[in-house]
């Protein structure tokens, strides 16, 4: 594998246990910076894991709106330079323009999670109500997110991935992607989806992270009822999550759930 594309590095850091040092070996995380074009133009430099980098590129552009739909995008490339990696969109010639004329319009570069956003209206943006009517059990959730650490391969190894992951009842977990950042794993899976075909109104939307607005703008964008993690929701999540129609689980564990939005959505 090349190495700048591996999802993990192998390192030896000397050892401290129980008052005796030793020589161990670990694997942790690879990092990188990941510049998203759009037709040659830059879009944003991010730091995550140097893998499922199609994905990656494909979900970020949905969620934060640089295309509407999947089949906008003509091609999607990865480069390396000595910096990092790129990641190309071609967009067909309608989209491009409307790309153009978008971009024009912007206050600033978007970023992680929402750095570079200049403008409250732009961090703020409106969220449109999810349509779909799923509801679930909820002790189908708790066992979900229990079944999903024997998924994460990348954080089985480092101990420091964040997952995101999509479950459909009746189906069990259809997609896994991990990262460093718990925005970019929801991006990649938001990418896989999109790839695959899949409809994210049918389904979970399970993260190992803490819940904020920007993880409620980006399922709210594809259109999914539920979103449920292993840890609490801050405030404006909350009040963003009521206003799309998206029901919040969190503090989700094997023996039980927190439900904060939409909770009829949650079958008892």
């Amino acid at each position: 594998m090349n190495p700048h594309r591996a999802a993990q590095v192998g390192v030896a850091p000397d050892t401290l246990r129980d008052g005796v040092w030793s020589s161990g070996a670990r694997e942790i995380a690879a990092e990188a910076a990941i510049a998203i074009l759009i037709d040659a133009s830059s879009e944003a430099v991010m730091m995550a894991t140097p893998a499922d980098l199609e994905d990656f590129a494909a979900g970020f552009a949905l969620t934060e709106g640089l295309v509407e739909s999947l089949d906008q995008i003509r091609d999607i490339e990865i480069a390396e330079n000595e910096l990092g990696l790129e990641a190309r969109l071609w967009l067909h010639e309608g989209a491009r323009n409307a790309h153009a004329q978008r971009r024009r319009r912007r206050a600033g570069p978007v970023g992680c999670g929402l750095c570079g956003l200049e403008s409250l209206e732009a961090a703020m943006r409106p969220i449109a109500p999810v349509p779909s009517p799923l509801r679930i059990a909820a002790v189908e959730i708790s066992a979900a997110m229990a079944a999903l650490p024997a998924h994460q391969q990348l954080n089985q190894a480092t101990s420091a991935a964040h997952a995101a992951a999509f479950y459909a009842p009746g189906r069990g977990i259809m997609f896994v992607r991990e990262d460093v950042g718990r925005h970019n794993a929801l991006d990649k899976l938001v990418g896989a989806l999109a790839r695959a075909g899949a409809d994210a109104a049918g389904g979970v939307i399970l993260m190992t992270s803490r819940v904020s607005i920007e993880l409620i703008q980006k399922a709210a964008r594809i259109g999914a009822p539920v979103l449920a993690a292993i840890s609490a929701p801050s405030s404006l999540a909350l009040e963003a999550a009521e206003a799309a129609n998206i029901c919040v689980c969190g503090v989700v564990r094997e023996n039980g759930l927190e439900v904060f939005t939409q909770k009829a959505r949650i079958l008892r």
